[in-house]
């Protein structure tokens, strides 16, 4: 009977179908807000869906000059990576699928697999539009990924573990969002970044670039490609919250914070127009890092002094 619980909570809930569902649930809430910030009526609550359920039904069409089964296989992969990364995290305030000392390093990219994938499927291509966008995906990726990969090992540091589920733990109550507050403004522009949503949206830019890296994708490709980011959504804001919100320890407070921090994310889209992608490289590999590595210095003090204060 446990076989049966545990592939049913893969393939089912928490996991699995309900996790893709909840993916394209968080993409509506993202385009819903954004609309009326900008005095639109925006989607219905069940356009995603609609959307990726065409895309299914579609036929994919391969361009000419590609390599037909990597052309294939990358979505597949890039959704496979952020279903993956999801078995560590606690989703909807139950515990993780699976746990292992280190397992946050592991999770973070096993995150960085969609773009990673995207930016070879269009590099994939001969088109131009695929090309440039698979440049500024790759690009911007590893921009954005240290800083985000620093601010998550924050409360880490501070947790003196690598591994999800105590870290989850030990911020349980702690909001360390008021000890660590560049760590989670870093976090939170990082997770925009490997989203590709605006200001960050450069990589696929339609009035410039058409889809960027994925101009040539239509049908199942496409809509692997879509879960893929709503899944990785998700999942970004789970690790947010529960390290830097006081834990997401039940489903009404998932929900509660990690809607909070879409929110967020969805008033800096409202407020900020389109960066160049030298802009968002130079600025914010630059400052974002350094920022992050003071904020830890400045932990690690503070920690020593306690200690030595204890001692004493």
């Amino acid at each position: 009977m446990s076989t049966v619980t545990s592939i049913a909570a893969l393939l089912l809930f928490p996991s699995g179908l309900f996790l893709l569902l909840s993916g394209l649930a968080y993409e509506w809430a993202d385009r819903k807000l954004l609309a009326q910030f900008q005095n639109r009526v925006g989607p219905r609550w069940f356009q995603p869906l609609a959307d990726v359920v065409k895309l299914l039904a579609k036929e994919e069409v391969a361009p000419d000059g590609v390599n037909g089964r990597l052309f294939v296989a990358l979505p597949i992969i890039a959704l496979a990576g952020a279903l993956t990364a999801a078995l560590y995290v606690p989703l909807f305030g139950l515990a993780p699928a699976f746990s292992f000392p280190g397992d946050l390093i592991v999770t973070l990219y096993l995150l960085s697999m969609l773009t990673l994938c995207m930016g070879i499927a269009g590099a994939n291509t001969l088109d131009r539009f695929s090309l440039v966008g698979a440049t500024r995906a790759l690009t911007q990726l590893f921009s954005y990924e240290a800083p985000f990969l620093l601010a998550l090992l924050g409360p880490a540091l501070v947790a003196e573990s690598w591994q999800i589920s105590e870290i989850a733990a030990y911020a349980n109550g702690r909001y360390l969002l008021l000890t660590q507050p560049i760590g989670f403004l870093v976090a939170i522009i990082g997770l925009m970044g490997k989203l590709e949503l605006p200001p960050f949206d450069a990589p696929e830019a339609e009035t410039e670039i058409v889809a960027g890296a994925l101009t040539e994708y239509s049908g199942r490709g496409l809509a692997l490609f879509r879960l893929g980011k709503g899944v990785e959504m998700v999942v970004g804001l789970t690790l947010v919250a529960a390290f830097y919100l006081g834990g997401v320890a039940n489903p009404f407070a998932f929900l509660l914070k990690t809607l909070v921090l879409l929110l967020v994310m969805v008033v800096m889209q409202a407020l900020m127009t389109r960066l160049r992608i030298d802009q968002t490289v130079g600025m914010w590999w630059r400052y974002g890092a350094l920022l992050v590595l003071a904020q830890w210095l400045i932990t690690i003090l503070f920690h020593a002094i306690s200690q030595v204060h204890l001692m004493g």
